[in-house]
C-alpha cells in the first residue's frame, strides 16, 4: 500500500535518466488529442535512454493511431467497457502487467480511472500530477508528484513530467510514422484527385466544439470555387459526425469527397497528403499539427491558448473564444458555450488565404 508520508513534489536530482529508469510504464488512456501530446514525452524519454523499455497503457481508439510508433516497445490495451464490465477491464489489464515491476510509472491523467489503474501496477516510483490538479483523489495513487504550476498549454503541462525527471523535451518530435503499405494506399487515394486537397474535419466528440452546418456548407463552396481546392470531408464514425456530414453535403453547392467514418489510419494519411486542414478542436487537428500539415483551427468553446496547435499554425487559429477582438484572456480550462457562433465564414477564409501565402506557397 502507498505510504502517503513519502509522497513528494520535490524534483529528482539531475542525475542521468538512463542510470535510473530502464523499464517505464505510461498510463494515458484518453482521447486522440491527448495521445498526440504524449508522443513528444515518449520520444524524449527514448532519446535520453534508448535502452529503456516503454510500455503504454492505452484505450483501443488511440492504440489504432499509435501501434506502429517506434518509441513504444509494448502496448497494453485497456478496453474500458460500460457499467460493471469495467471491473473486468481493470482485472485483465492488471493481470497482463502482473509479471512486470517497473522502475517508473507516469500517470499522465488526472482522473480516477487512471489513478485506480496506476494503483494496481507494481513500480518503484509512480509519478503523477500535484494535488491541486489531480481529480477524484488521483493524487493518492502516486508516490511522487510534479510541483504545482500555473495553467499552461497541455503540451507544456506534460513536459513538466520531463522537467521533474531531468529530461530535455527538445527537439520537439512526434514521429507519427506512416507505413510503406499506407503510403501505397495513400498514393492510390490521391491519384485521381486533380486539384490540391483541403481536408475538412466535420465534428468532434463534443457538439459544443462543432461549427454550424450551414457555415461548413458555404465554406466548402468557397474552397472549391474561389481557391480551386478539392474539399475532402473527414472525421470519425459517430452518428453525430455522419449526420452532420450528410446535412452539409445536402446544403452545399460544392462537390466534396466524403471520407467521414474511414479507418483511423486512413484519416492519418489523408491529413498527411492534404495541403491544408480545417478543423474544430479535436484529435485530427493535433494529428495534422504533428504531421506538419497547415491546419486552420476553429476555436470557440475551448481555449486555444491551452489546447491550440502547439508552437506552429497558431496564427491560423480562428479565435471565437475571444469575446471581442484583442481580448487578452488568460490560459484556463473555462469553456465558452457561445464561442463557436462567433466564427464566421469570412474569418475562416482569411485564415485560408494566410495558410496559402505563408505555408503552402510561401
Amino acid at each position: 500500500m502507498l505510504n502517503l508520508r513519502k509522497a513528494t513534489e520535490t524534483p529528482l536530482a539531475k542525475t542521468s535518466f538512463q542510470d535510473r529508469f530502464n523499464n517505464v510504464c505510461i498510463v494515458m488512456m484518453s482521447a486522440l488529442g491527448d495521445a498526440i501530446h504524449v508522443l513528444p514525452v515518449a520520444n524524449a524519454l527514448k532519446r535520453a535512454a534508448p535502452q529503456t523499455s516503454i510500455t503504454w497503457v492505452v484505450q483501443p481508439g488511440p492504440y489504432k493511431l499509435l501501434n506502429h510508433h517506434p518509441a513504444i516497445d509494448r502496448f497494453v490495451v485497456f478496453r474500458r467497457q460500460s457499467g460493471l464490465k469495467i471491473i473486468n477491464d481493470y482485472r485483465e489489464t492488471w493481470r497482463e502487467l502482473r509479471q512486470d515491476r517497473f522502475d517508473l510509472v507516469l500517470n499522465l491523467q488526472v482522473y480516477f480511472k487512471a489513478g485506480l489503474l496506476t494503483a494496481g501496477i507494481r513500480a518503484d516510483m509512480k509519478l503523477g500530477f500535484d494535488r491541486a490538479r489531480a481529480r477524484d483523489l488521483n493524487w493518492l495513487m502516486t508516490s511522487h508528484r510534479i510541483p504545482a504550476h500555473e495553467p499552461q498549454h497541455v503540451q507544456d503541462q506534460y513536459f513538466e513530467f520531463l522537467d521533474y525527471l531531468g529530461v530535455d523535451p527538445l527537439p520537439l518530435e512526434w514521429n507519427l510514422s506512416i507505413t510503406e503499405q499506407e503510403r501505397q494506399t495513400q498514393r492510390r487515394f490521391f491519384k485521381d484527385i486533380q486539384r490540391p486537397v483541403c481536408a475538412v474535419v466535420m465534428g468532434s466528440s463534443k457538439p459544443r466544439k462543432d461549427w454550424a452546418i450551414e457555415r461548413y456548407a458555404r465554406l466548402l463552396e468557397i474552397i472549391e470555387s474561389d481557391f480551386g481546392y478539392q474539399p475532402v470531408l473527414v472525421g470519425g464514425p459517430s452518428a453525430g459526425e455522419i449526420e452532420a456530414t450528410l446535412q452539409v453535403m445536402h446544403l452545399t453547392g460544392a462537390n466534396p469527397i466524403n471520407d467521414v467514418g474511414a479507418p483511423l489510419r486512413q484519416l492519418v494519411y489523408v491529413l498527411d497528403g492534404a495541403q491544408i486542414v480545417v478543423s474544430p478542436d479535436t484529435g485530427p487537428l493535433h494529428i495534422a499539427r504533428a504531421l506538419q500539415t497547415p491546419v486552420i483551427g476553429l476555436y470557440g468553446y475551448t481555449n486555444p491558448k491551452r489546447v491550440g496547435p502547439y508552437r506552429k499554425y497558431e496564427d491560423l487559429v480562428v479565435d471565437g473564444y475571444a469575446r471581442y477582438v484583442g481580448e487578452n484572456y488568460p490560459i484556463s480550462i473555462e469553456y465558452r458555450s457561445d464561442g463557436m457562433e462567433r466564427i464566421t465564414v469570412d474569418s475562416v477564409v482569411e485564415k485560408f488565404e494566410l495558410a496559402l501565402a505563408k505555408y503552402v506557397y510561401p
